[in-house]
């Protein structure tokens, strides 16, 4: 598996989201020696397949966040079927329940000490209060991370993805065995866009971020390879 990072850099996973191949391909290349990671999420991954994971893992480990939410046999046989493009990281909705964790985390055991870290999302980062509660959710963003992370994490997940707002309730919950990936980072000044729950690179990683991820901070500057090194260069040592 992935090593918890050593360095300032090897926090960083700039979040590679666009549908071309060409341009997630320049990306790539000029953030890989800058970074721990490079996130391939849904509109890659649906734009050009598995070919883009191994395109992208030959200059860097690859966090692969599909967010897999399915019965548990179903969401198995995904993690089966991706262990060949030897993800680093893979993602899985905690709401599919321990049973559905717990047959992710079997099925990623064929892979041995290759095997890719499971991280649980827990809530996205997009969602406030009101949004949880017109879907049911009852006492807010924290409280439904928590009870989320509880049941990820006692059905093997390796890690949880919250917001930079729950990360220190989640070490005070859970300790430091929690590998804790955390989008909705944003340097100061930069647009909250359609995060809802941020906090900035340093802020993430005081609370005990691990990683944290960075998408269009870095994607949508005009030299991606300098804003990439300016927020490892903010971070706490």
């Amino acid at each position: 598996m992935l090593a918890r990072p050593a360095t300032a850099a090897a926090r960083l996973i700039p979040a590679i989201d666009t549908a071309d191949p060409a341009r997630a391909a320049a990306l790539a290349r000029a953030l890989a020696p800058r970074c721990g990671a490079l996130k391939l999420g849904l509109e890659l991954f649906t734009a050009e397949g598995p070919g883009a994971v191994r395109a992208m893992a030959a200059e860097a480990p690859v966090f692969l966040d599909l967010k897999l939410h399915d019965i548990p046999n179903t969401v198995a046989g995904a993690v089966r079927s991706l262990l060949p493009l030897r993800p680093a990281m893979l993602t899985l909705h905690a709401s599919g329940g321990g049973a559905m964790v717990a047959a992710a985390r079997e099925a990623a055991e064929r892979a041995g000490a290759d095997r890719p870290i499971l991280l649980a999302v827990t809530v996205l980062t997009s969602l406030d209060a009101a949004t949880l509660a017109a879907t049911g959710v009852a006492g807010g963003p924290v409280q439904q991370v928590l009870r989320l992370a509880r049941v990820a994490l006692e059905a093997g997940a390796d890690g949880l993805v919250c917001s930079p707002r729950e990360v220190a309730r989640l070490r005070d919950a859970f300790g430091q065995a929690p590998m804790l990936v955390v989008p909705g980072v944003r340097p100061a000044g930069s647009a909250a866009g359609d995060q809802a729950r941020t906090a900035t690179p340093a802020e993430a990683v005081a609370a005990g971020a691990d990683w944290i991820v960075v998408g269009r901070p870095i994607t949508g500057a005009a030299d991606p390879a300098a804003a990439a090194v300016a927020i490892a260069e903010s971070l706490p040592a």
